[in-house]
Formats: C-alpha cells, structure tokens, sequence
C-alpha cells in the first residue's frame, strides 16, 4: 500500500449532491484532480450505444469560458496533463497538475459540467474520428473476437455492446441526442469529486464550495436496469479473418465487485493466468509461475496467456485469453485450460500456492496505488461500484482468502454452462495441433 495509506481521506457531500473525497499526499508538490460520473455504456440502450464515449469527447471541446485550444494549452503550460476515459459503469475526467495550480483544475472541471458547447461542427469533427477509431478496432482481431464474446454472453444486460458503440448508432447520432445525454447524467448528484496531493483539506474544501456550492440540485437520473438473466449452457462463437495467429478467450460470468465472492476469485486467477490489475492504466507482474503459463506458454501451445477479473457494479466477466501459436488450435488450448480448471477442483491448493497466489494479487494492487495520480483514481473508481472502504480493506480481504474460498468459486463459477468460448480463426492455413 502507499506510504500514505494512513492518512485520512476527507469525505463530504455539498447541497447539490457533489460527493467529496480528498486526500492530503505530501511526497511531491503535486495535486490530481478527478471528476467521476456514474454513466458508461450500460446506460445506453439500441440507437444510443457509445453516447456516453462521445460525450467524453465532447468535452475537451471547449466552453465559452474555456474555448478549445485554451485548454489544452493551460494545461501544458504549467507542466501538467490530463485525460478521460468512459467504461462500462462510469465516465473520469483528470488533471495532475503543480499543486499551486490546483484551482485551473477545479474551475476546469465545474465549467465543463454545466458549460460545454456541443458546436454543431464540432460534433461531426468527432463523429469522423470515432468512427475511425471504431474502424481501427476493428483491424484488431483480438477487438472482434471480444465484441463478438461480450454480445455472446449479454442478450439482455446493456454489458451487451462495446464501449465505443455500434457503428450504425455512431453513424446516426445526433447533436440532440450527445448534448440530452450530457444534461442528464452532467450533474452534481451524479458526480464525485476526487482529490489527491499536497493541499491543505479545509482550505481546498473552501475552493470546492466556492467553485461547486452554486451548481444547481438536481434529482440524480434512474440508472438502466436491466439484470441478465442465468446462462444455461456454455455458448461459443467463432470469428474468421485474414490475422494468420488464432485467438482464444473464454469468459465465465463472474459477481459485481461488491460481492464477497470477488475476492477468492482475484486470488483464483492469480493461481491460474497470473495477477491481474484493476486499475485502467497500471502496470502488470510477470505471469510465467502461474499455472496456464506454464501449461499453455511453456507446452508450446499458446505464445501468451493472461486472465482478468473487471471490477463492475453488476455481474460481469472473468475472462482468459490466450494467443495460439500457429501450429496449434484453439480447441487444444481450451482442452488444456479445462485440465487445469479440474485440477483446481480435484486437488486443493497447497498452502505455499495460496500464499504467493494472495501476495501477488495484493503487491500489484500496491504497485498501482503509489502515485498521487493513482490514489486520486482509486478514492473514485472505489465509490462507483462499492465505496472507500472497498479500496481501503481490499489487502486484508484478498489476504484473507483460503483453499477452500478458492474451490468454492471455481465450482461455482467455472462451470462451462457459465462461460462463453470464442475462437479467433484464420480463414486460410487452419490450425489442428
């Protein structure tokens, strides 16, 4: 954990329903600013997949206080940078700035939740560029094949699509629809505010309330439900395309980060593909002691493997993917994931296993939560699927798992009736090792 784990985190909510979570980190004369709202693409539906992707795009765009090309410029003047990323449960917005700078961001991030533009113009400017960006995805078998699983194993569930939408929706999407969605989820009740770095709290309270306190209230929008129903037997899918590498992924239906059922599961995958990060932009461990590497990568049947766990607020996926080596099939790769998913099952896990497995999984979450940018991250991402506490008890929680936690979900959840199987297969030179 950071060498801050101790400091207090500073929670408050305004009269607008602006949640507050705050920090004081004083390693580096360095603040990050983060705003979060509770809107990804599973609060889209048919016609509007990958509004809420291009709304975040929207709003680097400018506001009449703050036209385009200042932005950025503003930014880069003082030595900062900023970015935002939208996923299935949430949209973040950041900047990490010099900490005598704190207040460009907070202005920055209260201008553009009430004042951004959406100019016509603009609007198709973007259009042009997400679905480029769409169109490059799609380049990517590995993006396919994904897409293909993802719909495969949501029928009902808004899980269903893409983050970036459906072409067909990005092609008709109008400025109406971009700018309705940004008024609907844009707002103080919908958001958390999240601030990591060296400030003094009551003094940067007294800023939060002078640049947010006038934003008006408004009732915080009812979220898409829409719960998937129970997978009845195991589904595949198969993708063909000019990519001569084949591509496995097989992905089980796995508990919302909130359910107890996670934490085994984490330390379950550490044993089989290797630690995982949760975080978006965090870095990886080496994977090569885990039992699919060393079954598939070291037996010659597969160039890489890995596993990952999402943290989601509603039942998601636990998926591994594996790259075949060009001799060799996808269904062999599958047949050996299968021996080693029974072999979890038919023999506990020793205890030195289990261990180095937990410690894997909790110094990788410690690896991604040192840096100021970082633990701004995580006061957030924690409050969009569970709160602060998640964060702050996930060592002792994974720590905590036993040999009988981990069969205990691997049966419940690593059933094949529970997955779906995709395979990525070249159309010409087919592989049958």
């Amino acid at each position: 954990m950071n060498s801050n784990a101790d400091a207090p985190i500073h929670q408050h909510r305004l009269r607008n329903g602006l949640t507050i979570r705050m920090q004081e980190v004083r390693t580096s004369p360095i603040v990050s600013v983060w705003m979060w709202y509770r809107v990804g693409s599973r609060d889209e539906h048919a016609g509007l997949t990958g509004v809420s992707h291009w709304v975040e795009h929207m709003q680097f765009k400018g506001t009449p206080h703050f036209p385009a090309d200042v932005l950025d410029r503003e930014i880069s003047r003082c030595g900062g940078y900023w970015n935002a990323m939208t996923w299935l449960d949430w949209t973040a917005y950041y900047e990490t700035l010099p900490s005598d700078k704190l207040d460009l961001g907070l202005r920055l991030e209260a201008d553009r939740m009430i004042n951004s533009l959406f100019e016509p113009p603009e609007v198709e400017s973007e259009r042009t560029v997400i679905i480029s960006e769409r169109q490059g995805h799609e380049n990517e078998p590995t993006f396919r094949l994904a897409e293909e699983v993802q719909a495969a194993a949501f029928r009902v569930h808004a899980y269903h699509h893409e983050v970036i939408g459906d072409l067909v929706d990005l092609q008709s999407m109008t400025r109406e629809d971009l700018y309705r969605h940004y008024r609907q989820y844009y707002i103080p009740s919908n958001a958390v505010l999240t601030i990591a770095g060296d400030f003094h709290s009551q003094a940067m309270l007294k800023k939060i309330r002078s640049e947010y306190g006038s934003l008006a209230r408004v009732a915080p929008p009812e979220r898409l439900q829409r719960p998937e129903p129970v997978q009845r037997g195991e589904r595949r899918v198969v993708v063909e395309g000019p990519d001569p590498t084949p591509f496995l992924q097989v992905s089980y239906h796995a508990p919302p980060a909130n359910d107890p059922d996670f934490f085994p599961l984490t330390v379950l995958d550490s044993v089989l593909t290797g630690a995982a990060s949760l975080n978006l932009f965090g870095g990886g461990i080496s994977n090569k002691t885990s039992r699919l590497y060393r079954a598939l990568v070291e037996g010659e049947i597969a160039a890489s493997v890995h596993g990952g766990l999402a943290a989601t607020s509603d039942p998601y996926l636990y998926s591994i993917h594996a790259t075949i080596r060009p001799d060799r099939s996808p269904e062999r790769a599958l047949e050996v994931i299968d021996q080693e998913i029974a072999r979890v099952l038919e023999e506990a896990l020793s205890e030195d296993e289990l261990v180095k497995a937990s410690k894997q999984a909790r110094a990788l979450f410690a690896f991604n939560s040192e840096s100021v940018t970082n633990i701004a991250f995580w006061l957030g991402f924690s409050e969009m699927f569970a709160d602060y506490s998640w964060f702050a008890e996930y060592p002792q929680r994974v720590e905590a798992v036993s040999a009988q936690d981990i069969l205990r979900v691997a049966a419940k959840y690593l059933r094949s009736s529970n997955r779906v199987v995709g395979i990525y297969r070249p159309q010409n030179g087919l592989a049958h090792g």
